[in-house]
């Protein structure tokens, strides 16, 4: 599939899902102080603003733990997103401090 018709998908998929809800668990492989990333770069700014542009939230939150931790670093770029519809049915989100995936942190957040 090319790129074009991938994200043309992606861009479908959101659309017929908006009246039940949309829930994304995504390595966005982005950096952006809007998911706690200490800078933004060009692929964060770019998936903020495709976010917004969708009414779309992340429901990450600040924490003293990051969702990647590698020999390369630490970084926050494992997203949460839901739509407005969830907004008050996803809750408890947090990165877990003792599970990890083999460098990705479980993120545990609770629905209903």
């Amino acid at each position: 599939m090319s790129a074009n018709r991938s994200r043309l998908f992606e861009i479908e998929a959101i659309t017929h899902a908006k009246g039940v809800g949309v829930f994304i668990a995504m390595d966005s492989n982005s950096r952006c102080t809007s998911w706690h990333e200490t800078l933004t770069n060009t692929i964060g700014r770019i998936l903020e603003e495709f976010l917004t542009s969708k009414q779309l939230y992340i429901m990450n939150e600040e924490s003293d733990y990051t969702t990647i931790q590698s020999r390369r670093g630490t970084s926050n770029i494992d997203l949460t997103v839901i739509s407005d519809q969830l907004l008050r049915t996803v809750v408890e989100w947090e990165i877990s401090e003792q599970e990890r995936c083999p460098d990705h942190s479980i993120i545990r957040y609770a629905i209903g």
